[in-house]
């Protein structure tokens, strides 16, 4: 039984490294091994600790440390356990984290903006987050895989809303996935938020669109256009008030969502629908790669990343084709009318290094119009908040609370305008 409690303390020990030294993981390791390790240990530390602990218990019961083996198993056993506690204290620190980075980027009354009659969540609750895959929910409906383009199955929708649905319709979410442009389904990520907005009275639309490396970058855009196309052209029928469309999106599809946030009304990115309004009102990308040039050194290995991209999400070379890799990188897009963004990375991701996030919102910051709400996610791993957690809930919360501000900044500027600008963010003033 010794050899047991060894094995839980290596995986524990493995599962520290990733969290605390991620770039220490040789880079040929299978990224998603990483990654799902480092999740373990961050968002379901709060499972994985006590869990340990009684396996631990049990294993010393049985005699597991009366070999040397087994005693410096324990030891370093309890040792890593000091890093699932950190990990639990840092998801507490989740909603100060999120009200600083609204409160900074829209000004520290953005709540007196809100409507007193959007039904924010005032409250989070153990019972909110104490089954971290449970997300069905008695007061939203479901419809799946209602085909937006011919091309099967990776271009068809599904839609998250309200049973009783309001006159006048509810404003949109869109949602693209993630999984490195080549893998993912529109039926496995970002369900904690679709699923709390769609109770809160919005309708969310997630999306499948083609995978390299059978299709190469612009093709997931386009899918990701015509799915926007989609909306604007159908999207009343099911209840949704098409005057709103909000995107956002995780990893691959953060990279997307902001791409789609940043060339609204491109006819040569949405071939099939050259008169239809592909542009967003609001864009909430999420741990997103931003910058396929890696021009500010924000990744630490920069032949490694595009030599993964090269061939695969891009089936031209830099050399050969070095304005399609510009097109690919939103850094690169970004323009004075960008819609208001909301970026959030996990200082603590294994995938996509927090600098993507940092740099981009900067650069966004210098030349948009519009609000930047940078949020920097303390312990966060990627994909965090694709199960429910106490750090989930506040994030699902945050974004409920930005895109409300967003609806309620732009229907005043609709009837007055003047919509609340960069001076009065500042200075908390309305």
């Amino acid at each position: 039984m010794d050899w047991l409690l060894a094995v839980l303390a290596l995986f524990n020990l493995i599962s520290m490294i990733t969290v605390f030294s991620p770039r220490a993981v040789p880079r040929k390791a299978v990224p998603w091994a990483v990654f799902v390790t480092a999740l373990l240990a961050t968002e379901l530390a709060w499972i994985w600790l006590p869990l340990q602990a009684l396996v631990a218990w049990l294993l010393w019961s049985g005699g597991a440390t009366g070999s040397a083996l087994g005693s410096l198993a324990l030891f370093v056993l309890v040792v890593t356990w000091l890093g699932l506690a950190w990990s639990i204290w840092m998801s507490t620190k989740a909603g100060a984290t999120v009200e600083n980075a609204l409160a900074s980027g829209l000004g520290y009354d953005y709540r007196r903006h809100i409507p007193p009659d959007v039904p924010l969540r005032q409250d989070i609750s153990f019972s909110d987050w104490r089954n971290p895959v449970g997300m069905r929910r008695d007061d939203v409906e479901v419809i799946r895989h209602l085909p937006y383009g011919p091309g099967g199955v990776r271009q068809q929708l599904d839609i998250y809303r309200p049973r009783d649905l309001p006159e006048g319709g509810c404003p949109v979410l869109l949602q693209i996935h993630g999984g490195a442009w080549m893998i993912g389904d529109k039926g496995s990520q970002a369900l904690p938020l679709m699923y709390e907005m769609a109770s809160r009275g919005w309708i969310c639309v997630a999306a499948n669109y083609r995978l390299s490396p059978s299709v190469s970058f612009p093709a997931h855009l386009h899918d990701c256009k015509a799915a926007l196309c989609w909306i604007r052209e159908n999207g009343a029928e099911y209840g949704m008030d098409t005057r709103f469309v909000a995107v956002t999106g995780g990893s691959a599809g953060g990279h997307l969502s902001a791409l789609m946030g940043l060339t609204g009304n491109r006819a040569e990115l949405q071939p099939d629908h050259p008169d239809t309004d592909t542009s967003v009102q609001a864009c909430v990308p999420f741990y997103g790669v931003y910058d396929f040039l890696v021009r500010y050194d924000q990744h630490p290995n920069r032949e490694v990343y595009q030599r993964f991209l090269n061939g695969k999400v891009l089936h031209e070379t830099l050399e050969d084709n070095p304005e399609l890799w510009d097109l690919a990188s939103p850094v690169a897009q970004i323009n004075a009318e960008a819609p208001p963004f909301m970026v959030l990375h996990g200082t603590h991701d294994s995938l996509a290094v927090v600098n993507e996030g940092r740099v981009f919102s900067q650069k966004l910051r210098e030349t948009s119009k519009q609000p930047v709400v940078y949020v920097e996610m303390p312990g966060a791993e990627h994909a965090w908040e694709t199960v429910h957690s106490l750090r989930t809930e506040h994030t699902v919360d945050g974004v409920h609370r930005f895109l409300e501000w967003v609806r309620a900044n732009q229907a005043q500027a609709s009837v007055s305008g003047t919509p609340v600008n960069a001076d009065d963010r500042e200075s908390g003033s309305s």
